[in-house]
């Protein structure tokens, strides 16, 4: 955990947001902080609206109500004149590029090798010259464990090393938040350990970091704060030591006793 979590204004503020699908509400006012160096673990059962408030804080999904806040700055949209408008496509995007995501499935693009993969976006998105691209994605994907696989493409790569690739490639924009969709649900369990070993590692280095997960274990060390949701609400959070280890509502307990069974 980073010693300085929780310090100074928050790089995610979500004030009783609210976001449906049709006539299904899936948010229901969800209220949360993320500090600059914390790790925020979001554990829940399926449909509890975890992923989708994850999809929000990256305009992926637009909310219906409330207040989202990314570095001081409303998520997808502006206030003029005591209204709030939608920001452009260019400017949402700008937005995003602070913003690492990985998600379940890896989104590799197959035809470029865990190189290219990782060199796309600082090239395309921020013109950062092609050979201090490379250099820096030879370095990241060392980071990650794959510094011998750097021309393998995504279909010569196990789902660890691939999703080892997707994390290099968010890192490669060098962003102020990474978001994790439960980002080991599709590997199979031999190899979940070494994509949990990367992102400890990242915590350990001070990577804000909201993590959707079904991983407990991982959740009770490196998150400073888990945030139990369910019904498309936040039914408690806090110090993992609180909400894993002592929970006061009784869904908290039953999530969590049929995790363990299933385990």
């Amino acid at each position: 955990m980073s010693a300085a979590a929780g310090a100074g204004a928050p790089v995610v503020r979500a004030v009783n947001v609210h976001k449906s699908f049709g006539h299904v509400e899936v948010l229901r006012g969800v209220d949360l902080d993320v500090h600059a160096g914390e790790v925020v673990c979001l554990l829940g059962p399926s449909g509890s609206g975890k992923t989708t408030f994850l999809r929000c804080i990256n305009s992926l999904e637009r909310i219906d109500g409330g207040r989202l806040w990314f570095d001081g700055e409303l998520v997808g949209l502006e206030e003029r004149g005591g209204k709030l408008h939608r920001l452009t496509d260019a400017r949402i995007a700008r937005q995003r590029r602070d913003i690492g995501m990985v998600f379940q499935r890896f989104n590799l693009f197959p035809h470029m090798t865990a190189l290219e993969n990782v060199v796309e976006a600082p090239v395309r998105v921020c013109r950062v010259p092609k050979a201090r691209a490379r250099e820096q994605a030879v370095a990241l994907l060392e980071r990650v464990g794959l510094g011998d696989r750097v021309h393998n493409y995504p279909a010569q790569l196990s789902g660890g090393q691939q999703q080892r690739v997707a994390i290099a490639r968010a890192l490669a924009m060098q962003p102020k938040l990474m978001l994790f969709d439960e980002p080991t649900s599709a590997l199979d369990p031999e190899l979940v350990g070494e994509v949990l070993t990367v992102m400890r590692e990242l915590a350990a280095e001070g990577t804000t970091m909201v993590v959707v997960t079904h991983e407990v274990a991982f959740a009770r060390e490196v998150a400073d704060q888990v945030v139990f949701m369910d019904g498309g609400v936040v039914v408690e959070h806090g110090a993992p030591a609180d909400v894993i280890g002592n929970p006061r509502h009784e869904r908290t307990r039953a999530f969590l006793a049929r995790v363990r069974d299933a385990g």
